[in-house]
């Protein structure tokens, strides 16, 4: 059995939470659903800057990479389903995993 996630169903998922978490209209979900996945694509391969609302409602600019993690470091994802609702992502300032609500993304710096 295939467990590998296709990336269409990845964005669909990403934007049916979106969808639902808030009340933006199916495009705009899907757009920012769109935004997630570049988002992640790019941290694959380095770092990137970008923003995200915190829960108190002040905006949070992160630098984080999903590629060349320290040694010994894991993210923990195992076995477990994946989880749409949040993103997690090794922020390179504080030198620890965080992760942020996807609903709550602003956008990824050019």
């Amino acid at each position: 059995m295939n467990t590998k996630v296709n990336f269409r169903v990845r964005v669909m998922s990403y934007a049916h939470h979106i969808f639902l978490a808030t009340v933006i209209s199916w495009s705009d979900a899907l757009k920012k659903a769109w935004q997630l996945y570049r988002l992640a694509k790019k941290m694959r391969s380095g770092v990137v800057k970008f923003f995200y609302e915190k829960v108190d409602g002040s905006a949070r600019v992160a630098y984080g990479t999903l590629c060349n993690l320290p040694a010994g470091i894991t993210s923990k994802r195992g076995t477990k389903k994946p989880n749409y609702g949040t993103m997690c992502y090794w922020d390179t300032k504080k030198q620890a995993f965080r992760s942020f609500r996807v609903e709550n993304f602003i956008a990824m710096a050019v």
